[in-house]
């Protein structure tokens, strides 16, 4: 009697089937995953007809790869409705990476050293739809402080690390972005023109570091730097804050040395396979 666990053996031409059926499967990933790259790579919304040029495939090939990206949230159209940009799905696992590494005690010791070298609480934030949210943060050793715990989604438009975000984008891309993000007044402070907010973001891109002088919570400061990719792109803000009865903005921005440090060390650690001293 043949043994029940056994499946009896596959012919060849049901074998050469498999193959070519895994072999399909494997090529269809590696274009959709090229056409990913290609989006996320680019420092601006991208169309069907670019990626077609820069990954080497057919256009219907691309519309089809694309449709199904858009479909699993990877991709979305812009507001255009005709260009491609990275989607809620990437954008959460870029999120999840940075939370979640194996670099993650190494990227902890150095915001551990940053907060006793300043005195003052720091985190990291990524963006996440039209907000930024709390990726790593490392509490100053104070008995009062405000409680943002890693996770909390903070407005962009009133936030250092978010202004910061929105000063990297290029000026057509921050315009259509502006046009539809809410400048909800959350101090008196706040800035709700959209005009004099892209003053401002022209003054970050300028200078290279982003502030909040109580513009999200009355009484409180923050200085936020970029930690950039290989190519130089915003991948995360790094901030400091603090009560204004104890750290003034003035004296906040003398720490901006430390706080650029430090974001450069964490930005070499995150596009490395060696640990950062």
């Amino acid at each position: 009697m043949p043994d029940e666990g056994m499946q009896p053996p596959m012919a060849q031409g049901e074998s050469d089937k498999a193959t070519a059926t895994t072999r399909d499967k494997g090529a269809s990933f590696l274009r959709a995953f090229s056409i990913l790259e290609t989006v996320v790579e680019s420092d601006a919304p991208v169309t069907a007809s670019h990626i077609s040029k820069t990954v080497g495939l057919p256009v219907a090939t691309v519309h089809r790869l694309c449709k199904m990206l858009v479909e699993q949230r990877l991709l979305q159209h812009e507001i255009d409705g005709k260009r491609l940009l990275a989607g809620p799905r990437i954008l959460q696992l870029s999120s999840r990476v940075l939370s979640g590494s194996h670099h993650d005690v190494e990227r902890r010791i150095i915001m551990e050293a940053l907060v006793e070298e300043i005195g003052e609480t720091c985190n990291i934030s990524v963006p996440d739809g039209m907000r930024m949210v709390y990726a790593e943060r490392v509490e100053a050793h104070w008995p009062l402080r405000v409680q943002l715990p890693a996770g909390t989604r903070v407005p962009m438009h009133c936030t250092a690390s978010g202004k910061l975000y929105l000063s990297s984008l290029d000026a057509e891309t921050a315009d259509r972005v502006l046009g539809h993000l809410v400048l909800s007044k959350e101090t008196p402070h706040s800035i709700v023109s959209t005009k004099k907010l892209t003053s401002e973001l022209a003054d970050i891109r300028k200078r290279g570091y982003a502030t909040d002088d109580e513009e999200f919570i009355e009484g409180l400061v923050a200085v936020a730097v970029p930690i950039l990719d290989p190519n130089g792109r915003f991948c995360a803000g790094l901030a400091l804050h603090g009560p204004k009865y104890r750290i003034t903005l003035e004296s906040a921005l003398d720490r901006l040395p430390a706080l650029q440090r430090a974001a450069q060390k964490i930005g070499a650690l995150m596009h490395s396979n060696t640990a950062v001293p």
